[in-house]
């Protein structure tokens, strides 16, 4: 038995018209591949960040690693201090994995990492600053551009 194939010269003239433009216009206009660079990068960048904050940052924190402890321990706020941390951290960075909750995670990774730049200047720490702030700038650069994302998020919440 035989399969009969429709040739691709028997579309409408409107589903032909509609493909080339869906296709042809974002491939090879200098814009569309400008989008699609940013958002390869952009995505090169959130996986990298969240493997940072799955294995080297929020792990150890609930692993109770030495220096985790002991820096909890300095901050006086105890040890379940230290969990929440570390949990907020795992969840932002399996978020920023997510694309529609990928702006959200970034967002709430803005605030964590507002937090340890505020904690290690109370610390008398300020040597430690300026990475937690380079990660926090890193995670408003996401999150602006993740925004249409988080609009569909929003829309989930609405109906």
């Amino acid at each position: 038995m035989a399969a009969t194939r429709t040739p691709a010269t028997a579309q409408t003239p409107a589903a032909s018209q509609g493909a080339a433009t869906s296709q042809g216009t974002a491939a090879q206009s200098p814009a569309g591949s400008g989008v699609r660079w940013r958002s390869r990068v952009l995505w090169a960048v959130q996986i990298a960040l969240a493997v940072f904050m799955v294995v080297a940052s929020g792990l150890p924190k609930l692993f109770g690693e030495h220096t985790a402890v002991q820096v909890f321990e300095d901050i006086g706020w105890g040890q379940w201090f230290r969990y929440f941390t570390g949990a907020v951290e795992i969840a932002g960075g399996l978020g920023l994995l997510i694309p529609r909750l990928s702006a959200a995670a970034a967002t709430g990774l803005v605030g964590v990492m507002i937090g340890a730049v505020i904690t290690n200047i109370g610390l008398g720490s300020p040597e430690v600053v300026p990475f937690p702030a380079l990660l926090g700038v890193v995670f408003a650069v996401i999150a602006w551009n993740r925004r249409e994302k988080a609009r569909g998020l929003l829309d989930l919440f609405r109906r």
